[in-house]
């Protein structure tokens, strides 16, 4: 019964990635994040890493980690961070926010349909963004307005 609530509350984000942009879409209350995927990290004395900006305030200089010749990921913590930095700015309305379900959507370098390998890779970077269940859709762009998550996880 609480996993039914907290389903009904939490909230389905739509992430399309592109070379040189990512666009967040919750389809519940229409928020989007659509910049460039730029995140700048930096390194601090303690040879901790911190995230500085992302998104079109990042440094020009900054990480592109959906930036590769072959594929579209190139750095799985970069990408991670990013989508994490993005759906907190998303979802940060209120006091109590659910982890989200995230549809993950390749939208250019994805000929011949992703590999297990980029599937693994984009599903567990959701998760570890903080996703509570991930979908890596294949397809054409999704109609935001008719989207039923539960129907792509299947």
């Amino acid at each position: 019964m609480l996993r039914n609530i907290l389903s009904n509350l939490s909230a389905i984000l739509y992430v399309q990635i592109w070379e040189y942009r990512i666009k967040v879409t919750d389809i519940k209350t229409l928020s989007v994040f659509d910049e460039k995927p730029l995140i700048e990290i930096k390194v601090l004395k303690n040879g901790k890493k911190e995230v500085v900006a992302f998104g079109n305030a990042a440094n020009i200089k900054s990480l592109n980690p959906f930036s590769h010749p072959r594929g579209i990921i190139s750095d799985f913590i970069g990408g991670e961070k990013l989508l994490e930095k993005i759906i907190h700015k998303v979802l940060s309305k209120g006091l109590f926010t659910p982890s989200p379900s995230i549809i993950m959507h390749v939208m250019e370098k994805n000929e011949g349909g992703l590999t297990v390998v980029e599937i693994r890779a984009l599903r567990e970077m959701a998760a570890g963004a903080g996703a509570r269940s991930v979908v890596v859709y294949q397809g054409p762009e999704l109609n935001v307005s008719s989207i039923n998550f539960d129907e792509l996880a299947k």
